[in-house]
């Protein structure tokens, strides 16, 4: 066999394998979705009691880390809908309270359109492009810092304008995960679809929370 035919046949199998993780990905993806949607609309007809900030941060990286050691795994699925399920019951709370205010229905569904335009937006243009969004990752990092640094100050000093910018550095700094998430999946970077969903889940659920807080601000509900 020539070494044409060699690269061709192992350029044929790695379409195969980016395909199939694609495909694993966005259906994971959307199961977890489901998951989630349905642990929220159980919290909201429960009356549960909002999250307190600590719990959720020890049960969310809790429950990130298991999912990433078991990634490899059948009992990886299990972690990660364990995962998604209770960040959708922390979601539940929220939501309950949003839906309280005059136009709670109005902002909701436009957070969620919102959400969906920019996944799709950004997904459509990685695969698309074809682009590798590895460079990104330095800029990930500062940006990390910068928010973990932002958010710990705003648990003492509760300033709204900290509070806006910190939904808009979670919106570009997940918008940015989605971009190199999907680009890593096209380009040979990723190929276990448990992680992938993992952070794209991560990525839409901050989207869907900011964007509530910047038009709940912005629509001078706060």
């Amino acid at each position: 066999m020539s070494q044409y035919q060699v690269n061709a046949t192992r350029t044929g199998e790695s379409a195969v394998v980016v395909n199939k993780v694609l495909k694993n990905t966005y259906l994971l993806l959307a199961l977890t979705l489901a998951f989630s949607a349905l642990t929220a609309s159980l919290a909201m007809a429960s009356n549960a009691a909002p999250v307190n900030i600590f719990v959720m941060l020890i049960g969310f990286y809790g429950l990130l880390f298991a999912t990433h050691k078991l990634a490899n795994s059948a009992w990886g699925l299990l972690a990660v809908f364990a995962l998604t399920g209770f960040m959708g019951y922390t979601l539940g709370p929220i939501l309950s309270y949003y839906m309280a205010t005059s136009n709670g229905s109005q902002l909701v569904m436009t957070a969620l359109g919102g959400t969906a335009f920019i996944f799709f937006g950004l997904s459509g243009y990685a695969l698309v492009s074809r682009k590798d969004f590895s460079f990104l990752s330095g800029f990930m990092m500062a940006g990390f810092l910068v928010i973990v640094a932002a958010f710990i100050a705003n648990l003492f000093l509760q300033i709204p304008a900290l509070q806006l910018a910190l939904s808009a550095a979670f919106m570009l700094f997940s918008s940015a995960a989605i971009l190199m998430q999907t680009g890593a999946i096209i380009n040979g970077g990723e190929r276990n679809y448990i992680l992938a969903t993992v952070t794209l889940y991560v990525s839409l659920y901050n989207i869907f929370i900011s964007l509530l807080n910047l038009l709940t601000a912005f629509g001078g509900e706060e």
